[in-house]
């Protein structure tokens, strides 16, 4: 049976980090599930989920504090289990553009709480323009599930964003095809 562990890091940007944890990874004789990377400021992040047997994942929890005092990272690691997904009719990319306010993102993601919603993924971006406005990019990877009317969750999305005065735009990526 496989075991699994959730790594998270943090700390200053330097070439190499993500080479330094696949490498400790590999030694430990663990395999790399899942894993994402984003650069926040000059701050890097490193999220991984590593899978292997009892004995690899307890050598990669008391190998890893030493490659986060090398790299002068925090890291922190949470044993788990592999991820059941669940039964879902439809999943949706709903990706919001516009004026960047304050609020959004806490707007967005209570409307999909108060709909039993599940966010797969958010990605936020924030920028300016050519024009030297603000202007912010949100993207929620939405599992829908059965007992959801899927147009009429499409025209709340729109309804939404008419409110918060931002484009609003929805893909399918799986489930119910688009009425044509």
């Amino acid at each position: 049976m496989s075991n699994h562990l959730v790594v998270t890091a943090l700390g200053s940007d330097s070439p190499g980090i993500v080479s330094k944890f696949a490498r400790l990874a590999s030694e430990c004789d663990c395999d790399i599930v899942d894993s994402r990377m984003a650069i926040f400021g000059n701050e890097f992040t490193l999220i991984m989920m590593i899978s292997g047997a009892w004995a690899s994942i307890t050598k990669m929890e008391t190998s890893l504090p030493a490659l986060s005092v090398e790299l002068g990272l925090l890291t922190v690691m949470k044993r788990t289990s592999k991820h059941t997904p669940l039964n879902f009719v439809s999943r949706l990319l709903v990706t919001f553009n516009g004026k960047d306010q304050r609020g959004t993102m806490g707007r967005l993601t209570q409307f999909m709480a108060d709909r039993s919603l599940d966010l797969a993924a958010v990605r936020s971006h924030a920028e300016e323009n050519l024009e030297g406005e603000p202007v912010q990019n949100v993207s929620l990877t939405v599992n829908v599930p059965e007992k959801v009317d899927i147009e009429k969750l499409e025209q709340s999305l729109n309804e939404l964003a008419a409110e918060l005065n931002l484009s609003c735009s929805i893909e399918r990526m799986q489930g119910i095809e688009t009425q044509q």
